[in-house]
């Protein structure tokens, strides 16, 4: 049913509502997920974040409208985006914590006929529950099997659709026979909108951890091609003065008449153990 002039109108002006109050923002593909499932996901991200669905040509118009009224807006950006099946979620918090709500809303779902696969199928070996009766469909599908207490038994893991596929009649019958739930469905992260900078939702994925480890593995690097160059730099000065140290306490223990306050300590670790030589 078409949306009246006036809910079009309240459509429109709620867009723009977030358009101007919302820094943040992620573009999601929402195929094959159910009314239920994203009211859930509206409930577990309200107070939090703005979901907005609509049709394409309705949002295209919207950001076409607010750039021409607000020209300097780097989040009409996002007019680009809306091509397939897509929504927003607009924040102002943590992109990290709104993914969470996301990921947590996600359902198992059966495979159905003339759908594409998002992912890979394997149907483990053991028993399936079914008669002997029905070997024949086993054997269409190329799937070995053996009957074990009254029931066909799968002898190997099977490989039964593979990601990108179309599930077929044939695929999505032995699914169901099985009582297997192969996919999930949910709102699928595709970009990341921030404060202008529009990027993969892989980004999402580099933690501080990760990034620390990475940006330590490059000083690291850094430091031991500045000490093999004999080039000093910020990373390798703390090594160079390691090193230096290291060669003056070296000195002040093979000399007994020098030494100096930072060298005392390891003098003395280093006097009885030449004690016993200078005996013999």
């Amino acid at each position: 049913m078409p949306l009246t002039r006036e809910r079009k109108e309240e459509y429109f002006e709620k867009m723009k509502e977030l358009l101007g109050t919302y820094t943040k923002a992620f573009i999601v593909n929402v195929d094959n997920v159910g009314s239920k499932q994203l009211q859930n996901t509206r409930i577990g991200l309200r107070g939090k974040a703005e979901v907005l669905m609509g049709k394409n040509t309705m949002m295209r118009k919207v950001f076409k409208e607010f750039a021409d009224a607000n020209p300097d807006s780097p989040i009409t950006v996002l007019g680009e985006q809306c091509k397939g099946n897509v929504g927003f979620i607009f924040t102002n918090g943590e992109l990290g914590d709104i993914r969470e709500v996301m990921e947590a809303n996600v359902r198992p779902a059966p495979a159905k006929v003339g759908s594409i696969a998002p992912s890979d199928v394997i149907v483990p070996a053991g028993p399936t529950g079914c008669d002997p009766g029905q070997t024949a469909f086993f054997q269409t599908l190329q799937i070995a099997t053996k009957i074990t207490k009254g029931q066909i038994e799968m002898t190997n893991n099977t490989h039964l659709i593979t990601k990108g596929e179309k599930v077929g009649a044939s695929q999505a019958a032995l699914l169901q026979k099985l009582n297997i739930a192969p996919f999930t469905y949910g709102l699928v992260l595709m970009m990341v909108y921030d404060n202008g900078s529009l990027f993969d939702a892989k980004v999402l994925d580099i933690t501080d951890e990760v990034l620390a480890a990475k940006v330590g593995a490059a000083i690291t690097m850094l430091a031991q091609l500045s000490l093999a160059t004999n080039f000093p730099t910020q990373a390798s000065v703390p090594h160079s003065v390691a090193n230096a140290f290291k060669s003056c306490v070296a000195i002040a223990c093979a000399l007994p008449s020098f030494s100096f306050e930072k060298a005392a300590p390891y003098k003395a670790l280093a006097a009885p153990a030449a004690a016993p030589a200078a005996e013999e």
